[in-house]
C-alpha cells in the first residue's frame, strides 16, 4: 500500500477535513486528507520556519516551496506578499489539488503549483528564496537532494530557509549546507527544530 505521503499518488480512503489557522497574520482555510502530511493542522515545524522568516528584511520577489504539501508554508507567503510570484511543487498528486483548492479559496492568485519530483521540473533559476519543510520520511538521500539542489535554482545573495528537528537530521542537514554553499546559521530553535538558512554567495 503505497499511502505514504512523499509518494506520487497515495492510495488512501478519503477523509477530507476543514480547518482555518492564522499564518503571517492573515487567516487562512485549508481542505486536507488522508495521505497528506498533517492533516489536522499545521505543523508546528511550519509554523516556527514562517515565524523565522516574519522579519522586515523578508520581501520575496519570487519564491519557491519544495514538498509544498497542501500548501500552509506556500499560500502564506503568497497571501502575505501579492506581488511576489510563488512556485509550489510536490510529488504527491493528492497534495498538490488539495494546495490547489486551498489557493482558490483564499483567493490566492500569485502561485503556479504543479508536480515535481525534488526539482525534477523545476526549470527557473531566478529564486531569491527557496524554502521547505522536507519529508523526512522518504529518507536522508531524498531531503539532502532537496538541500544541495536548491543552490542551481536560486540567484546570487537568494537564500535557501529549511526546518528540521534535532533528532531527524538537524545537524548533518546543516553540515550538508555547509559544504555546498559554504555557510549555515541556524536562525531559530524551538522545542527540537531547527530552522536552518544558507545564502548563495557565488
Amino acid at each position: 500500500m503505497t499511502n505514504y505521503y512523499y509518494t506520487k499518488n497515495p492510495d488512501v480512503e478519503h477523509n477530507e477535513q476543514n480547518f482555518n489557522f492564522t499564518l503571517l497574520g492573515n487567516e487562512l482555510n485549508f481542505t486536507t486528507d488522508n495521505g497528506v502530511f498533517s492533516k489536522r493542522r499545521v505543523d508546528f515545524g511550519s509554523c516556527v520556519l514562517l515565524a523565522a522568516l516574519d522579519q522586515p528584511a523578508f520581501q520575496p520577489r519570487k519564491l519557491l516551496d519544495v514538498g509544498c504539501g497542501y500548501g500552509p508554508l506556500g499560500l502564506a507567503v503568497a497571501k502575505k506578499f501579492p506581488q511576489s510570484q510563488v512556485d509550489m511543487v510536490d510529488v504527491n498528486e493528492l497534495a498538490l489539488s488539495l494546495a490547489t483548492k486551498n489557493a482558490a479559496a483564499n483567493q490566492i492568485k500569485n502561485v503556479n503549483i504543479w508536480s515535481s519530483d525534488q526539482y525534477q521540473t523545476v526549470t527557473a533559476k531566478d529564486y531569491d528564496a527557496i524554502i521547505t519543510n522536507p519529508p523526512i520520511r522518504a529518507g536522508k538521500e531524498v531531503v539532502h537532494g532537496i538541500l544541495s539542489q536548491a543552490k542551481d535554482h536560486l540567484v546570487v545573495g537568494g537564500t535557501l530557509t529549511a526546518v528540521l528537528q534535532k533528532k531527524q537530521g538537524a545537524p548533518s542537514a546543516k553540515k550538508k549546507l555547509e559544504e555546498v554553499f559554504g555557510n549555515c546559521q541556524v536562525l531559530k530553535k524551538d522545542k527540537g527544530y531547527f530552522i536552518l538558512q544558507s545564502i548563495k554567495e557565488v
